[in-house]
């Protein structure tokens, strides 16, 4: 009995391990081979550097957020120096830090009632604003101060941008003014900066700082002070050479302060109170936030071809805002190249590294998604549903027997034939359609009747039939198609090329802003299905069909996107045979509240 339970148990365990191995080759059998793409094929012959990286995504908003350079600019033109602000800061306690400050100070730092304003302005109302500017100065600050250093400009020169820009290299004045130390297109030029489509050199952190301290040495040459130079900085020296003047030869800044502009006025004081936070920050409470990169954990490499910040950060497996963090000389995303001029990229140097390494298979792979994007952008420019015209028949055209009615976003068959007291059988027969669905942009032929009511389209010949894709800028809005964004792109203007709106373009790729990047495949359309047979087109694809056209259905269903004043049921009054309760049941409605944009599915 005991052998016979043995033996059992035995077969038992022979039965489970026969499964186990079958379970798994049949696991292995069904599972599909992974096929990689060309980036990911490239990318993995890579050398890598596995140093840590790692960026804060959130802190980099804040490098490139210009809500603080608003407030500060606000402030510096608005600030009264003579109205008293209530903020616990002794008056004596204030004196004593000021001549503390001025005695390591090549500037005149002295107390005066105004400057005490603005210290206490700044304190009451700009207290986290500062506590994330001290964040960005660990990035910007020993940039300039190496800059300061060799034309042997006071180092306190570098509180100036706090002020000019609130450490934005993108920020832009209302007067134009661009970049960290918010030079003119003028100025930028004559300190041979270059400003171009793809270019701006303004706003590169180093080329900007060495022309500002260009700059500053030749005014210290005239003025001989440094308090007279920023004013200059701020107002030009032509105004402070008038101040000078009007206050009798005078050459000290506070006593020709009244003198200057009223916005010049308030601009030396806003620097040092500037200048005073940032000193005493842990006096007052204000704890920098962390700065997650630094100036000398990044390094450059030049650029031998034009290449893409989508193209870098997705072979480098990095964030785009991270590229344009460190790169916000080029304008458009892109760094160019200009033979026999030399183009760098700023990374991160563990970015640096993999870059460098492997070099060949980067440029190989820049060359082959360029030349994709490139055929791809041609032929979603290029392409339009197609019609085959209609052969005119003078005796239609001579009588007038039938007049045209073109098909307008809303419509369907229904409503076009009660509009026009016909069937919809008549218009299916006259119009050789074969379903109830119409292409936008359509001339329908609706033949003319005595008891026929006022038209309500204008009458086109069949010429006007045959190009009237053309009059709507042929709208692929007829089919259900994609489209490849490239340079120069935005949402407003693919809106207007493909004859559509950019609440549509966002609500169509789930877009919550109105930013896209270069290369992004984009769906303009999934509209109404395209009764004409179209002309045989050859469609280049990447790895998803550029276009796409769908099967006639015979249940068809199309979105209505709500205008102003809609309602539903004026909605309801477009579709023969729907009612509000339809509509309400089809989108999931309770109650009848609809807003202009809103996308509402129609069946039946």
């Amino acid at each position: 009995m005991i052998v016979k339970k043995l033996s059992l148990v035995v077969s038992a365990f022979f039965s489970l391990a026969v499964c186990a191995q079958e379970t798994a080759k049949t696991d292995l059998e069904i599972k599909p081979e992974v096929k990689l793409s060309y980036l990911d094929s490239i990318k993995s012959t890579f050398k890598r550097d596995h140093l840590a990286s790692k960026v804060d995504s959130l802190w980099m908003n804040e490098l490139v957020s210009l809500d603080i350079y608003d407030d500060l600019t606000k402030d510096i033109q608005t600030i009264n120096k003579d109205v008293t602000v209530d903020e616990e800061l002794p008056t004596e306690l204030l004196k004593e830090r000021l001549v503390a400050m001025n005695q390591k100070s090549p500037f005149e730092i002295e107390y005066n009632q105004g400057l005490e304003n603005i210290i206490k302005s700044f304190l009451k109302n700009r207290k986290k604003s500062f506590s994330r500017l001290m964040a960005l100065s660990e990035y910007y600050f020993p940039i300039f101060e190496d800059a300061f250093a060799k034309q042997n400009v006071p180092l306190e020169i570098k509180y100036l941008a706090v002020v000019e820009s609130a450490l934005n290299p993108k920020a832009v004045s209302k007067m134009g003014a661009t970049g960290l130390w918010q030079f003119m297109y003028g100025t930028g030029k004559q300190y041979a900066l270059k400003i171009d489509s793809y270019i701006d050199e303004r706003s590169d952190p180093l080329k900007a700082t060495a022309a500002c301290s260009e700059y500053m040495t030749k005014m210290f040459n005239i003025f001989g002070d440094w308090e007279l130079v920023l004013a200059s900085y701020n107002s030009g020296p032509g105004n402070v050479t008038k101040a000078i003047r009007r206050s009798g030869g005078k050459t000290k800044y506070w006593d020709i302060r009244n003198y200057l502009p009223k916005e010049t006025q308030g601009y030396v004081p806003a620097f040092l109170a500037t200048m005073y936070l940032f000193e005493y920050h842990k006096e007052h409470g204000i704890n920098p936030e962390r700065a997650v990169v630094k100036n000398f954990e990044t390094d450059t490499v030049a650029i031998k071809n034009q290449m893409s910040f989508k193209q870098i950060a997705d072979l480098l497996d990095m964030p785009q805002s991270q590229i344009q963090l460190l790169n916000p000389s080029y304008k458009m995303g892109i760094v160019p190249f200009y033979q026999g001029e030399q183009h760098f990229i700023r990374l991160p140097k563990d970015k640096i590294a993999t870059f460098v390494s492997n070099e060949p298979q980067i440029y190989a792979y820049v060359k082959y998604d360029s030349e994709m994007k490139s055929t791809n952008s041609r032929l979603a420019v290029k392409y339009a549903p197609k019609v085959r015209p209609a052969v005119a028949k003078p005796a239609v055209i001579e009588n007038r027997d039938f007049e045209f009615y073109k098909v307008r976003k809303g419509d369907n068959l229904g409503a076009i034939a009660s509009k026009y007291n016909v069937s919809i059988s008549e218009l299916k027969k006259w119009n050789n359609l074969k379903s109830n669905s119409v292409a936008i942009g359509r001339n329908i032929k609706i033949k003319s009747e005595e008891e026929a009511p006022v038209k309500t389209a204008p009458i086109v010949d069949k010429k006007e039939e045959a190009i009237a894709s053309a009059d709507e800028k042929d709208k692929p809005s007829a089919v259900d198609m994609d489209y490849v964004v490239v340079a120069g792109d935005n949402l407003g203007s693919i809106a207007k090329k493909f004859g559509t709106t950019i609440a549509e373009l966002k609500e169509l790729n789930n877009l919550t802003s109105n930013n896209i990047g270069l290369g992004k495949t984009l769906i303009i359309s999934k509209a109404a299905i395209v009764i004409e047979e179209p002309v045989s087109t050859a469609i280049a694809s990447n790895s998803v069909d550029t276009f796409k056209k769908k099967a006639p259905s015979k249940n068809v269903s199309e979105d209505y996107y709500v205008k102003k004043g809609d309602s539903l049921y004026s909605i309801s009054k477009k579709y023969p045979g729907v009612t509000i309760s339809d509509i309400k049941k089809w989108n999931d409605i309770k109650d009848e509240d609809i807003k202009p944009g809103m996308k509402l599915k129609i069946n039946g």
